[in-house]
């Protein structure tokens, strides 16, 4: 008798269960009126957001028309954007620098590792923009690439910053 009952009880919790899940499938009309308002301000809400990046303000272009129509001669000079080193447009690498540099190094997957070890070795050698969102990127995405290593690169990553902090304040 005792297990009929705990049977029972579990059905039970089952229909209620589903009838929270799915709102517009339930008997009580309380439910189903709260479930619709519920999805009208989610409805409402989504609509302020998309108004709000509608509103906000255009930046202007960094260049004029002059200067766009320039960089799409075919006779423009390809350039590093790291040294500024002149490139030809077969380049893999700057010969300079040793940076990746060609129009689809990022989406080369033998190129890219070059490109990820540059934003890598970026964090722990040079100067960069110590922003709250940039940390946190360097830990997660060397997190996800290192694993094990990680927290060693984590070391060198906040001895990098730190020397940029002092150098900062000696400034």
């Amino acid at each position: 008798m005792e297990i009929a009952c705990c049977v029972l009880d579990r059905w039970e919790l089952r229909v209620k269960l589903r009838s929270i899940l799915f709102i517009f499938a339930a008997s009580d009309s309380n439910l189903i009126i709260g479930g619709i308002a519920i999805g009208g301000l989610v409805l409402y809400a989504f609509w302020g957001l998309i108004e709000w990046v509608r509103r906000s303000p255009v930046q202007p272009d960094p260049w004029d028309a002059e200067i766009e129509r320039q960089l799409s001669e075919p006779e423009a000079i390809e350039i590093c954007p790291h040294c500024l080193t002149e490139q030809s447009s077969t380049a893999w690498f700057c010969e300079k620098c040793g940076r990746a540099v060609g129009p689809y190094n990022n989406l080369m997957p033998y190129v890219m590792v070059f490109s990820q070890g540059e934003v890598f070795r970026a964090g722990v050698t040079d100067k960069l923009r110590a922003s709250p969102l940039t940390i946190v990127g360097y830990l997660f995405y060397s997190s996800c690439n290192y694993f094990v290593f990680a927290p060693i690169y984590w070391f060198f990553l906040f001895k990098n910053l730190m020397r940029i902090k002092t150098e900062r304040v000696e400034q």
